[in-house]
Order: structure tokens, then C-alpha cells, then sequence
């Protein structure tokens, strides 16, 4: 982008008041200072800024991070995330230089500050509809309707439709298989938040299960070419019905492209999840709608491949709907179930979709 000498003179006199006077800016290393806008700026080459405020003279350096997809920097956020960390904490550090102010380059050019920022917040439309997970209780007790099976489809459908679009860059889909097993939010950090030895688990169980993760994520690393469009956290909660088969989805999270299996099993194993609550097996209208949403999904996809590459992902949300702290009201004997689930998958090369039950067992 080209920083043009207006903006930054604007922002030093948001931060140092009016009077302020932007003098000269070069590239650090460089010993020709210019006064006029500097063209390619923020692919990480720092600029000398030097300014005038009455009889003062003061100088600075501006930085910013430039894109590079790798070490966890790919997305916009990445960077935002490590210039918010920077200006928090280089000052707490000593002999550490300071961080003089944090801030964002708008669409039009301009810089503005975020320094005195505590917390973000979004504000989002609101809309109307009823959480899916709704239906899935009723299901439970009641079995299911011709409407729940056309709104198994049509899920299963949206998915189809969003994961078409792909993207051919390697790191992203390592970073998502990395991610699914070692963030806090996913494997690793599910696992950290399970009281030490459960009731319902042997000594040295959730380690065994760390290590069928970890495996997974080796064998998985080198599929890159099933990169794709995804939601990230396509569970019951996150998807509001209104009439017949008109949803909006909520709170995409974890990144914009992914491994459809993530998708799939974060809702699919919603279908396996209030069954075993019932009855420790995948019966009934659940198992109908589990079967439908995975055939109507491979049926428009293509994509058997699913199978093979699906296990970490349903171990992921087995353990979530399994944990002590989200569901504190399971029996120890559903959250078995669950783990011998989320187990027999790990231990398997392919899932099978119409035999769930062989791994409850």
C-alpha cells in the first residue's frame, strides 16, 4: 500500500495534538529522509518517522506486519492479534523499547489508533429463528418428522455448497490440522479442561488418546488439496431455523478455510451425541437423519475421501460434548459411550457412516 504523507501528519496529530507537523519519514537504514509519500509500504521494512510539536522535535518508528502465509500469520486477525500484543506488553518488559501506539490502516489510507483499546466487541443484525439443537431434543423423544429430514438435507446441502469453493495453499490446511489438534480451543485444550483421572476413563487414557491425535495429524498434513470454504464450528447452536427449511448459521469461527471434515462432524456428531443420551446407541429418527446427512452430502460432493481424513475431527467434538465442564449433568456411562466412540474412529483408517454403532461399543 502507499502511505501517503496526509494520513500519517492526521494521525501524529491525533496523538500529539494539532500543532504537530510531520517533517520527514525514511525507510530505517536508508539516509535520505523524504517528505513525500512513501509507495509499497507495510511488507515489513520499519520507517523513520521524525515530527515537530512547537519547539520540540520527536521521532518514531512505524512498522506494520506484511502477509505471509506460515507460522500462524496467514489471516489478517494474526497480525492484528501480535501488534495488539506488542503494544500491551513491550513496556512491562525492562530495557525493552516502547510501543508508542497500536493502530490500523483503513481502506482509504488512513491510520487510525486502537491504543487505549481494552476489549473488542462485534455488533452483528439481528435475526430471527429458533436453534437447531431444539429439533434434535424433540427427535430424541418423539422420533422424526418429514420436516427433520428435509432439514438434515438441507444442511448437508449448504455444506456441500460452501465447500466447493477451494483454495490451493498448503500452510492454511497444515495450519488447520495442526490447529484442530494443538489449540486451545480444539484437542489439547478440551483435553487440558477434563478433571484429573475421571471416573470414566483409566489411568493414562486421555495421553493414549493426545498421541492417536497427534498421529493423525501426520497423516493428514500432506492432503492439502482438500482445502476448502468452511464455517468452523457448525453445531446445532450456531444454526437458527425459521419456516420449513430457512436457516441462518452464527459465530463462524476458526478461520475461513478448512478441512470440510470439520464441518461435518460438528454437526453430525450432535445426531450421535443426543441418541446415545437416550439409549447408548445411534437409533431412531437420529439415525435417520445421521444417514441422510451424510449420504446427501457425499452424494453431492463426491468427496469419499472424507472418510479416510474424518477421524481427528469427530474425536475433536466427541470430546466436547463428552467434557465435564459443557454437559456437567452426563452419566459417566455416556460419557464412555462417547469415548469408546471417539477411540474405535482414531483407531480406525475409515469411517463408516452406516455402522456407528460398531464403534459405541
Amino acid at each position: 500500500m502507499d502511505l501517503k504523507r496526509e494520513h500519517l501528519q492526521s494521525y501524529l496529530q491525533s496523538l500529539y495534538g494539532k500543532d504537530t507537523v510531520l517533517q520527514s519519514m525514511r525507510r530505517m537504514g536508508e539516509t535520505i529522509a523524504t517528505s513525500e509519500d512513501i509507495k509499497g509500504f507495510g511488507y515489513g521494512s520499519p520507517l523513520l518517522v521524525e515530527y515537530a510539536k512547537g519547539e520540540e522535535r520527536g521521532s518514531a518508528v512505524l512498522s506494520s506486519m506484511r502477509v505471509q502465509h506460515g507460522f500462524g500469520h496467514d489471516h489478517f486477525s494474526d497480525r492484528a492479534r501480535i501488534l495488539i500484543w506488542q503494544h500491551d506488553t513491550f513496556a512491562r518488559l525492562p530495557k525493552h523499547v516502547r510501543s508508542l501506539d497500536v493502530g490500523y490502516f483503513a481502506g482509504d489510507g488512513r491510520l487510525v489508533s486502537a491504543g487505549d483499546a481494552q476489549e473488542y466487541f462485534l455488533l452483528m443484525e439481528k435475526i430471527e429463528g429458533k436453534e437447531y439443537f431444539w429439533d434434535l431434543e424433540r427427535v430424541k423423544e418423539e422420533g422424526a418428522a418429514d420436516l427433520d429430514l428435509k432439514r438434515a438435507e438441507a444442511l448437508s446441502s449448504y455444506l456441500a455448497e460452501i465447500h466447493s469453493e477451494k483454495k490451493d495453499l498448503p500452510p492454511l490446511y497444515q495450519r488447520k490440522i495442526r490447529e484442530t489438534v494443538g489449540d486451545g480451543e480444539c484437542i489439547f485444550g478440551i483435553l487440558d479442561d477434563y478433571p484429573d483421572s475421571p471416573s470414566f476413563l483409566d489411568e493414562g487414557e486421555l495421553c493414549d488418546v493426545e498421541k492417536l491425535c497427534v498421529e493423525w495429524r501426520w497423516r493428514l498434513r500432506d492432503r492439502a488439496g482438500r482445502l476448502c470454504q468452511v464455517h468452523g464450528d457448525f453445531h446445532p447452536w450456531n444454526v437458527m431455523f425459521r419456516e420449513g427449511t430457512d436457516f441462518s448459521v452464527l459465530d463462524r469461527s476458526r478461520g475461513e478455510w478448512g478441512e470440510a471434515a470439520d464441518d461435518i462432524t460438528a454437526m453430525a456428531m450432535n445426531y450421535i451425541f443426543y441418541s446415545v443420551q437416550k439409549s447408548m446407541r445411534l437409533t431412531g429418527g437420529l439415525k435417520d437423519l445421521f444417514e441422510l446427512f451424510f449420504e446427501n452430502y457425499l452424494e453431492k460432493t463426491g468427496d469419499d475421501e472424507l472418510l479416510e481424513v474424518i477421524a481427528p475431527f469427530f474425536a475433536f467434538r466427541a470430546m466436547v460434548v463428552a467434557s465435564p465442564t459443557w454437559y456437567p449433568l452426563l452419566s459417566d456411562e455416556t460419557r464412555r459411550t462417547l469415548f469408546n466412540f471417539l477411540e474405535n474412529v482414531l483407531n480406525s483408517k475409515r469411517f463408516n457412516y452406516r455402522d456407528v454403532n460398531s464403534y459405541l461399543s
